[in-house]
């Protein structure tokens, strides 16, 4: 593909689903991949496996909470291959319940994931960019991002958080030649709906996606359009659901 050869892209949440789609699709493209995650076995596997495919691939373990963790990884990425083009902010937890559960770790877990994660990640690549004068973020929203539904009220508040950051940074850094993207999935097969907590709320979300959800590779192919374009083009949102996903 135009414009991913010979790009440095970190990932986070990279050790299954999207991150790990992404990873292999943009190895495949001859993007250099750099993955964190907090599951170190299996980022390390994968680096080996795109290594051998004759790729090039980092794996640093890495919780998305710890700022310190988010700034290492693409420390790493810039001390090893001199810069770093993409920053694809993916890590992500969907423990859904009704409030009146006070489910409130879930909802701290969350915060502290899915908005402050993406935070550190642009807190550790944007000064990088902002030196190189180009790089790329690409932050992951959700349908759920865009519309609420009953159990689902901290998860959306999450995502609609990670599209009003987007939309902040994207006006921010354009002096320094930084393109932004939001992308917003529907239900797509990932290891996402296992993280909720609530047995009866569990079983209603693996019966959805077991109806509805597609392949992680629909995830990564959107992140290859948007990092495709010219560099004169700037992909600001991508929102996509299954042909036959309703909500």
């Amino acid at each position: 593909m135009k414009n991913i050869e010979g790009k440095v892209v970190v990932i986070t949440g990279a050790s299954s689903g999207l991150g790990e789609a992404t990873a292999r699709m943009l190895s495949a493209e001859g993007a250099t991949v750099v993955l964190g995650a907090r599951r170190a076995e299996r980022i390390q596997a994968l680096a080996d496996q795109l290594n051998k495919n004759g790729g090039k691939a980092l794996a640093l373990t890495t919780d998305v909470t710890d700022v310190a963790q988010v700034k290492k990884l693409v420390d790493s990425a810039v001390e090893k291959y001199g810069r770093v083009d993409v920053m694809v902010n993916n890590a992500g937890l969907m423990p859904h319940s009704p409030l009146e559960r006070l489910k409130i770790d879930d909802w701290n877990q969350m915060i502290d994931v899915n908005i402050k994660g993406v935070l550190y990640g642009i807190a550790a690549a944007l000064p990088y960019m902002k030196t190189q004068r180009s790089g790329q973020i690409i932050n992951v929203s959700s349908v759920a991002g865009h519309k609420v539904n009953p159990g689902g009220a901290v998860y959306s508040a999450t995502k609609y958080a990670v599209r009003a950051i987007s939309e902040g940074l994207r006006q921010e850094v354009k002096p320094y030649n930084i393109r932004t993207t939001v992308i917003s999935p529907g239900a797509v097969a990932t290891e996402l709906p296992n993280s909720a907590t609530e047995p009866d709320v569990a079983a209603g979300i693996k019966k959805f996606y077991d109806d509805n959800a597609i392949p992680a590779d629909s995830f990564a192919r959107a992140v290859v359009f948007a990092m495709s374009q010219p560099e004169d083009v700037d992909i600001n949102e991508i929102l996509f659901r299954p042909t036959r996903q309703a909500g």
